[in-house]
């Protein structure tokens, strides 16, 4: 019978500890310089022409990112710590191969997503699963360089595992040739579990290191290079948590600088005696005029309709089709904002009025909010409906939007029981079906309630298909004044051209029909088209996230306000006067044909655009919220001179009135 040995026990236990501690450095310095080589090669693949940057700021750039590498490699070293402890060391390099394959591929992915979306993964990232996976796919394979890609992933997470067996043999046979005694070993395995730990943290200071952390330059770009994929996708994670859990009704707020409702309220001249009072005072609470003498609304949400090919239209180079002539008679706000980055959360921003997305996929989408755009509508007296060529399985769109308050909700499905005729493509059937349905919906009304139509058009989306029988329209190439790093460039402006001709025929036809004088057609963009640049240069940084603001309607004066900053929270709130409807929608914006000088309240009216994923302009520059050294100045709009800065006091009336939307949302919905 062996005798145990408590001394050998203890020695046992701490070359064990200190093999396991070992191999866990191993794995974090490999992984995080294979992480650091593919942000230097993310910078390469998607630096815009003619951008310059100091030296200065691109080690600053990477050497920030090193310091995210390492954070998270430490963090999956300790998760695997107890794992690397209990199995032998024949077993390691499955686990730190396992480790690096994972974050060279998270971190491949923001790099085409940065491409994509023009930032590092966010909240979006989980529509994969959400939407038409299948779709995405689709798309993925037909887009983007996938072999490459995979290319890339194998060489990369191969070099990593092989030189983490590399180094740990090496390490292990120095340390063993080096006969230390046991208080000595102990304490160097205490000492590197100590700086894995502060790794993790990535500071010596109080606050780690965190999304707070990823500004350090004043360029967009190159602060977007700064995270890796994991971090990325850690921060998209706690944003996807914070929209679904409503429980802390101040989150939004502190997290722009308030602590309490009250305190956003006063930034903005808000006079409210409580927060029940501030709620109703973020509301609109006019009399309505009766539906009898409403108008018909059809609002079109054009997929990526960007509002940058406009800027360039001539006659040979044509995207606009038969749009073209009707804009004379148009109000066209040409220098407006996005509220969100994709199409699904720009459409939960207009409908629902919210910052917070996804807002509907968790149990506030099954109940009525009191304040969504149909619901106002259906209140008015409308007959709502939403249309759209894509399926509305999509983010469950089917069920959500008839409980928000659409009396009708119609899809691709739809689309192909009443046009035989109509293929199935990849995002649904072809854009020209739905403008064929609303133009004979509208001349069939059932009964006499005006009608309010929302579009969601779907044709304009990567890999830009079109019908067999489209003629692609010829175009002189010099005339476009964008970038031209996407090889879908001329496939994007036709799908582009395509969609936008057919909704000018559409108003063309509704404009010489009987229905001119009670119907007013508006249109915008969800978001802007990937094809026509990163805008990450500071003189193209404003165009980033425009979009067109265009509507029609007779006896319309559209004011002064058309080319000021603006953005999707101030469509409503100047669409909903001109049909009649004064009262129970959520106060987002301001009417944009009305003279903001003459308004009431100054902060409420001012001529800022608002993006709700925290960006902000005025007529001088655009800026991150809460950021001064993001701000850049506006080429045309302002002279580069000591007057273009940053401005503190608009800078804090947004954020009040950010946060104050988020907590009126919070506030209202949040569950127990």
């Amino acid at each position: 019978m062996n005798n145990f040995s408590p001394r050998l026990f203890v020695r046992q236990s701490v070359a064990a500890l200190s093999t396991a501690i070992l191999q866990a450095w191993v794995i974090v310095v490999c992984v995080a310089v294979a992480l650091s080589l593919l942000r230097v090669m993310q910078l390469f693949w998607h630096w815009p022409p003619g951008f310059e940057a100091p030296w200065s700021e691109l080690f600053a750039v990477v050497l920030q990112g090193a310091r995210f590498d390492l954070k998270v490699s430490a963090a999956a070293a300790v998760l695997f710590l107890p794992v690397l402890l209990i199995l032998p060391t024949r077993f390691h390099g499955w686990i730190a191969g396992t480790i690096a394959v994972l974050f060279v591929f998270t971190s491949l992915v923001n790099l085409h997503y940065f491409g994509f979306y023009k930032t590092p993964i966010d909240a979006i990232v989980f529509g994969f699963f959400e939407d038409d996976t299948k779709a995405i796919v689709q798309t993925i394979w037909s887009d983007f360089p996938v072999v490459l890609t995979l290319a890339i992933l194998f060489g990369l997470s191969l070099a990593a595992i092989i030189a983490r067996r590399w180094l740990f043999t090496r390490l292990s046979r120095l340390l063993a040739a080096y006969k230390s005694p046991l208080w000595l070993t102990l304490l160097a395995v205490l000492l590197g579990m100590l700086m894995l730990v502060m790794t993790i943290k990535g500071t010596l200071r109080a606050m780690a290191l965190g999304k707070q952390n990823v500004s350090v330059t004043t360029s967009q770009f190159l602060n977007d290079m700064v995270p890796n994929g994991v971090t990325a996708l850690k921060f998209a994670w706690d944003s996807r948590r914070d929209s679904q859990d409503l429980s802390d009704p101040l989150l939004g707020l502190k997290r722009l600088g308030f602590g309490s409702p009250m305190q956003a309220a006063r930034e903005l001249g808000i006079e409210a005696a409580d927060e029940k009072a501030l709620h109703e005072a973020l509301m609109v609470n006019g009399v309505d005029q009766p539906a009898t003498h409403k108008k018909n609304m059809l609002f079109f949400l054009m997929e990526s309709w960007s509002a940058e090919p406009i800027l360039y239209q001539a006659q040979d180079f044509d995207v606009l089709g038969r749009l073209a002539p009707t804009m004379t008679e148009a109000c066209h706000f040409s220098n407006v904002d996005s509220a969100e980055p994709g199409t699904h959360p720009a459409l939960e921003a207009i409908l629902f009025s919210t910052p917070i997305t996804p807002l509907t996929l968790g149990p506030q989408g099954k109940t009525p909010i009191p304040w969504t755009i149909p619901l106002v509508m259906k209140r008015a007296g409308y007959h709502t409906v939403f249309v759209t060529s894509a399926l509305s399985g999509w983010r469950n769109l089917d069920r959500v939007l008839k409980t928000q308050g659409f009396d009708e909700v119609i899809d691709a499905n739809n689309l192909q029981a009443a046009y035989p005729e109509a293929t199935l493509e990849i995002w649904g059937v072809w854009d020209s079906y739905v403008f064929k349905y609303v133009s004979e919906r509208l001349k069939k009304r059932q009964d006499n309630k005006p009608l309010f139509v929302f579009v969601l058009t779907s044709t304009n989306h990567p890999p830009y298909d079109l019908p067999p029988d489209y003629q692609r329209v010829k175009r002189n190439m010099d005339k476009w004044g964008g970038e031209r790093i996407s090889d879908t460039l001329e496939l994007n402006l036709d799908s582009y051209h395509y969609s936008t001709d057919l909704l000018g025929e559409f108003v063309q036809e509704v404009r010489s029909g009987p229905l001119r004088d009670n119907t007013v057609i508006a249109a915008t963009g969800d978001h802007n088209a990937r094809s026509f640049g990163l805008y990450t240069s500071p003189d193209r940084h404003y165009l980033e996230g425009q979009v067109p603001f265009i509507f029609w309607g007779d006896g319309i004066a559209c004011g002064t306000q058309r080319k000021l900053p603006a953005s999707h929270r101030d469509m409503f709130p100047t669409l909903f006067p001109l049909l009649g409807v004064n009262g129970g929608y959520v106060n987002t914006g301001r009417n944009l044909l009305l003279n903001p000088a003459k308004q009431d309240n100054a902060a409420l009216n001012a001529p800022r655009s608002l993006r709700y994923y925290g960006m902000a302009r005025n007529a001088k520059g655009i800026w991150t919220l809460g950021n001064p050294a993001s701000f850049v100045c506006t080429p045309g709009d302002a002279k580069a001179d000591e007057s273009c800065r940053f401005d503190a006091k608009d800078d804090a009336q947004e954020r009040a009135r950010l946060g104050l939307l988020d907590w009126n949302v919070r506030d209202t919905l949040r569950t127990p």
